[in-house]
């Protein structure tokens, strides 16, 4: 297992995960881009989790879908339309998370020629079963454990957007199979590299995915929807004790909302709360739901008293209602207004 595989199972699931305990998570995680018989551009889940991968695709491929498509129902979806839809709502995600015009783009494969054969003799190793070669089930099997999945991927990379395209379209079966939402969420942080993340990340040490629960995190949630792992959905950067602490620095393709700014846990900003298209993702205590409409006056642009009030809040980060009247003059360049120094 090469030491960039390593870094990343660190980055996602944790330096001190047990094996047991990781297997038990990563089972929940096991599954592919499965789109419902019964609503055709609707996203399956089948185990808590994954939900955190699953949830901005979806809200991605119904903004291409409503907004970018002459279909006249959204619901009418055959078979070749969700190849295309899902092919590029991966590449744009990735694209969003790409820290360069210029790439590189990556992508998390299997390791061509590895068979259940082939691996059975790697440490960890069940008995090969009809289950493990099954590529096109989408539901987690249990026989293939954490190790030795991450044993048979490897790392590819693309400099062009147009390769990564006809590479996403020529996996189209891996992103179905039951890896395809790991396969995808790796390829998402080997094109933002681990240690740009890190960079964002309020507390590297802390996984991507909680060890105990199996959810995504807040990062991660934040990285898949803006292409930045912060930790924080306020607007902007804030200082606290000396520390400073990462937001969201400009307006969302699709928006977030959640249930613990009701239970004043925390406050969303306004470039998360008004997003550039009627799409939000929802988040509970325990699930993310995506919301949508059609109705693009739902997310008009920003008025000057919202702008207003969002720089405002930048500079009171402890939501007292008042500054400093030494900030005064920052929060007047800030809305690029004049301000003469007395």
């Amino acid at each position: 297992m090469s030491e960039l595989t390593k870094e990343l199972m660190e980055l996602v699931w944790g330096a001190k995960s047990s094996p047991g305990l990781s297997d038990t998570i990563f089972c929940r995680w096991t599954q592919g881009f499965v789109f419902s018989e019964s609503e055709g551009s609707a996203l399956e889940q089948f185990e808590g989790g994954p939900c955190a991968v699953i949830a901005p695709v979806q809200a991605f491929l119904l903004k291409k879908l409503l907004f970018s498509s002459e279909k006249s129902s959204w619901r009418d979806c055959q078979e070749g339309e969700r190849k295309e839809l899902l092919c590029h709502t991966l590449c744009a995600i990735l694209e969003s998370a790409c820290c360069s015009d210029s790439g590189p783009y990556c992508l998390a494969s299997w390791l061509r020629g590895k068979t259940a054969e082939e691996t059975a003799s790697l440490p960890g190793s069940p008995a090969p079963s009809s289950c493990q070669v099954d590529h096109s089930s989408a539901l987690a099997v249990e026989e293939l454990g954490f190790e030795r999945f991450h044993a048979l991927i490897q790392k590819r990379s693309f400099r062009s957007l147009s390769e990564l395209k006809d590479a996403v379209l020529d996996q189209y079966s891996v992103w179905g199979n039951k890896f395809g939402v790991l396969l995808f969420l790796y390829s998402v942080l080997l094109t933002k590299g681990i240690e740009n993340i890190k960079n964002e990340i309020e507390d590297s040490s802390e996984p991507l995915i909680d060890p105990v629960y199996g959810h995504g995190s807040q990062s991660l949630i934040n990285l898949l929807l803006t292409g930045h792992a912060v930790s924080n959905v306020w607007d902007g950067d804030r200082e606290c004790s000396g520390m400073q602490l990462l937001g969201i620095h400009e307006q969302a393709t699709v928006g977030f909302l959640t249930l613990m700014e009701a239970l004043r846990y925390c406050k969303v900003g306004s470039y998360l709360k008004s997003p550039k298209f009627p799409i939000w993702i929802v988040g509970s205590e325990t699930h993310l739901t995506v919301f949508f409409a059609k109705d693009m006056a739902l997310v008009a642009p920003e008025a000057p008293s919202e702008q207003a009030r969002r720089v405002f809040q930048t500079y009171d980060p402890e939501d007292n209602g008042f500054i400093p009247d030494s900030l005064l003059e920052d929060v007047m360049k800030a809305l690029d207004l004049v301000s003469d120094p007395e």
